[in-house]
């Protein structure tokens, strides 16, 4: 991430300093502080000059302080300790989509990928490519990967055994990112996909997945590392992927989005994301698309 300090963002605005520091102690400008010190991501400064260029304020009241989309472990507990006062509706990545483009949700949540590419999160793919001010930030690569029972008692070793017919495998609701991606997998793998679960037999997180499958309820399913780690899970990777946050120009500059991105910058948000399996941050807080 390319940051600035605060002598270098006065010059890039051609503002004095003074100016600046008037700016962050107002929470005009996004900013971090790191040991101490003011420094601006260069990304989030050009979105600022250009949501102020474009004056495009009208209707952000109206948009419910509402996080929508896929569950994450690690995005849970940084939207509340953050203080974004976001509610959550994690119903996967299609509901979030829904949810953001209706105006029902100030920040989505996927990580779609797409059968044909293999790529994640295209924006024309995920729906979103007729959000003119769309701006989509990452939060973090993910691994995912066959989540089982402690000790692995039936040996699973891969995707390719889930052609065993003897395996009851936990699956996810239609529109989750999860349930797309281990469909994906099977078909590369050659095997056939499972029946649609019965009404009531779906996990409708990450969590609830390892849940299934530590009561027996389910012999294997696929969720992150970090879910099946924290409920002392046998683990298998499979692939990374893209956690990615979509969400209006103008909403990135407010303050829940402002208060989750400088939050990622704290020895307290470093600490604990190291306790935790699975995830790589090298990217987190970068912007990846601004329409």
């Amino acid at each position: 991430m390319d940051l600035l300090t605060t002598a270098e963002v006065a010059e890039y605005l051609r503002l004095k300093e003074r100016k600046i520091y008037d700016l962050v102690s107002q929470g005009e400008i996004p900013y971090a502080r790191v040991t101490g010190k003011l420094v601006f991501p260069r990304q989030a400064i050009d979105l600022w000059v250009m949501q102020h260029l474009e004056g495009d304020q009208a209707g952000t009241a109206n948009t419910p302080p509402v996080y929508a989309g896929s569950s994450d472990p690690l995005l849970d507990w940084a939207l509340r300790e953050a203080g974004t006062d976001l509610a959550q509706l994690c119903n996967g990545s299609g509901d979030g989509v829904v949810r953001l483009l209706d105006g029902r949700a100030q920040v989505a949540g996927i990580h779609t990928i797409n059968s044909r590419t293999g790529q994640f999160n295209d924006p024309a793919h995920c729906r979103l490519g007729g959000m003119r001010d769309l701006v989509m930030v990452r939060w973090a690569r993910r691994t995912q990967g066959l989540v089982l029972p402690a000790g692995n008692p039936l040996g699973i070793r891969g995707i390719e055994d889930l052609k065993r017919t003897d395996l009851c495998i936990c699956q996810r609701q239609p529109g989750a990112g999860a349930q797309a991606l281990l469909l994906y997998l099977m078909d590369r793998a050659g095997l056939h996909l499972p029946p649609s679960p019965r009404p009531g037999h779906i996990a409708l997180d990450e969590d609830a997945v390892a849940i299934e499958i530590s009561s027996g309820q389910a012999d294997c399913g696929l969720a992150i590392e970090a879910a099946a780690r924290r409920h002392g899970l046998d683990f298998i990777p499979l692939i990374d992927e893209p956690l990615d946050l979509a969400m209006k120009r103008r909403d990135y500059f407010e303050p829940p989005m402002q208060r989750l991105i400088a939050f990622t910058h704290t020895d307290r948000f470093r600490d604990y994301a190291a306790g935790m399996r699975g995830y790589d941050l090298s990217e987190c807080g970068k912007v990846l698309f601004n329409a």
